[in-house]
């Protein structure tokens, strides 16, 4: 098993590897300084393993370290209940989230399917030997924050070292729960595409986990404590399970090919997704011109695949706003407190817009469904048609994300309203245009960097660096911004300018540069 082990860790180095040559081959101004034969340098391919190693040690702790005090530790200090109590409260109903939500056992990840279907390793020995050093990262990276921020929450010491093992146990559990399925039933979870139901209990431990305590009410600490011990006891007989399961490589051949398809191919998966989410209706018409009936077309024929996600968010939004608004009405004592947040918490929602903007999705589909083919047309190009159609796509996309931006940004200003209100009554009108502003900026900041950067090749593959790391750039900058702490009139009046601002540069930049750098990546 050792042996298995040490061959999938060279095969991922090698992966990781040869995937950031290729990277750094992509990027503008280094290609040419990097030659192909770069790929069988061997003092390269040490520094390369010496950097995933300390990569792999990075993520056994720094995750645990932001999962634990932004999740846990942060949230704790907005309830007027016992630290202990709620800091255990909160954790065992996220464990369990958690042991559902990610399993390490149902991750279709490359590295599997290279090593058991491309490289024949023995599917048993490669999957036992990954998932328990996977369960072993858990506990060591889960150890020292359990026990840092755990004492700072007044929780004994010993149940600060039984709370990694909790984890594990947990997550081993469910494994056993899974693959008990498969043997049954022929069920095989994917975590990367979880049910409905599964879903809906995600939404119900959250829940609990984050709204009762709102409500001064936490799961009594002698319950909490027996039932870690009860899924420590249960994870034994957990383990015996899984290793004495026989059919990892028929499992895997299900997970790893969503469903029996015959080769490992994202795309192609959802390829398929989004064929079949398309309206084939010879009734869908149009009765504009040019290339706003060509944009109008496509939004109707897509209408599925672009306004399912956003109905969902707002819907979500909604129900999460209702319920914020019935905690404050209850316990009047949060009053103040939530006032406080909603006039300077306001960049929090920076990341938050980013993360529900449906932006990025709409553009990949304009690719596979669209542009793939009409872009070998060299009139398609020209610097008039790219803008026009350009200007009409924006107006589409912001429709979308709009639907749950207004969403948020009417209950913000109720909440804002029924926890005290604000003197500036300003604020009010600041608070509700900059949701709108922000919704409006990621709209079109996704739609420019994909005209300015287009990564995709023929095959829907993204094959442009320089694009991956906008988007990296992006998701950093917006996360930044949860710890910013600033008022909102002048906070939203930066954003709302900023908006502005920025979406009347990208429509010179398309103009300007989109005719060169829009095109099908080799």
């Amino acid at each position: 098993m050792i042996r298995s082990f040490i061959l999938s860790f060279r095969l991922r180095n090698a992966y990781k590897v040869n995937t950031i040559i290729y990277a750094l081959k992509s990027i503008p101004g280094i290609r040419k300084l990097l030659k192909d034969k770069l790929y069988k340098s061997k003092v390269l391919k040490i520094i390369g393993n010496i950097i995933s190693i300390l990569l792999e040690i990075i993520n056994i702790f720094l995750g645990k370290l932001l999962y634990i005090f932004l999740m846990i530790f942060s949230i704790m200090t907005i309830y007027q209940t016992n630290s202990a109590n709620t800091f255990l409260h909160i954790f065992v109903c996220l464990t369990i989230i958690g042991a559902f939500m990610n399993t390490y056992m149902f991750n279709p990840t490359k590295d599997k399917y290279y090593a058991m279907f491309i490289m024949r390793m023995d599917a048993k020995t490669y999957s036992l030997s990954n998932y328990f050093y996977a369960i072993l990262k858990v506990i060591i990276g889960f150890l020292p924050f359990t026990i840092i921020f755990g004492k700072l929450s007044q929780v004994n010491i010993w149940i600060c070292l039984l709370l990694p093992i909790f984890v594990a146990a947990t997550k081993i559990t469910v494994t056993a729960y899974h693959l008990s399925l498969y043997n049954k039933k022929g069920i095989v979870i994917n975590e990367n595409n979880l049910s409905k139901h599964l879903w809906i209990l995600v939404i119900l431990f959250l829940l609990i986990a984050y709204g009762l305590p709102a409500l001064k009410i936490v799961i009594p600490s002698f319950i909490l404590i027996s039932l870690m011990l009860i899924m420590i006891i249960i994870s034994i007989f957990a383990i015996k399970y899984i290793l004495n399961f026989q059919n990892y490589r028929e499992m895997y051949k299900q997970v790893l090919t969503n469903t029996n398809m015959n080769a490992l191919n994202t795309n192609e998966v959802t390829k398929a997704t989004v064929l079949n989410q398309i309206t084939i209706d010879q009734e869908i018409k149009s009765k504009k011109k040019g290339f706003a009936y060509f944009n109008d077309l496509f939004v109707r024929r897509h209408s599925k695949l672009l306004l399912k996600s956003a109905k969902r968010v707002t819907f979500i939004s909604a129900i999460i706003i209702g319920i914020v608004l019935l905690i404050i009405t209850v316990n009047t004592e949060l009053k103040g407190e939530v006032n406080r947040v909603i006039l300077t918490y306001l960049p929090y929602f920076v990341f938050i817009m980013y993360l529900i903007n449906r932006g990025e999705a709409v553009t990949r589909a304009m690719f596979m469904n669209s542009d793939h083919s009409m872009l070998t047309y060299a009139f398609y190009r020209k610097p008039t048609s790219i803008l026009k159609l350009f200007k009409e796509r924006l107006k589409s996309i912001i429709l979308i994300n709009l639907l749950p931006a207004t969403i948020i940004g009417i209950g913000l200003v109720l909440i804002l309203f029924v926890s005290g209100g604000s003197e500036n009554p300003l604020n009010y009108l600041i608070l509700f245009i900059s949701i709108i502003a922000m919704s409006i900026f990621f709209s079109v900041h996704h739609l420019v960097i994909y005209y300015l950067l287009q990564p995709y090749n023929i095959d829907s593959e993204t094959k442009n660096t320089t694009y991956t790391i906008v988007n990296i750039l992006t998701y950093v900058v917006c996360y930044y911004m949860i710890d910013l702490r600033l008022p909102t009139l002048y906070f939203g009046l930066a954003t709302i300018i900023f908006a502005i601002t920025y979406s009347l540069i990208s429509l010179f930049l398309v103009y300007k540069f989109a005719p060169k750098t829009f095109k099908i990546r080799i």
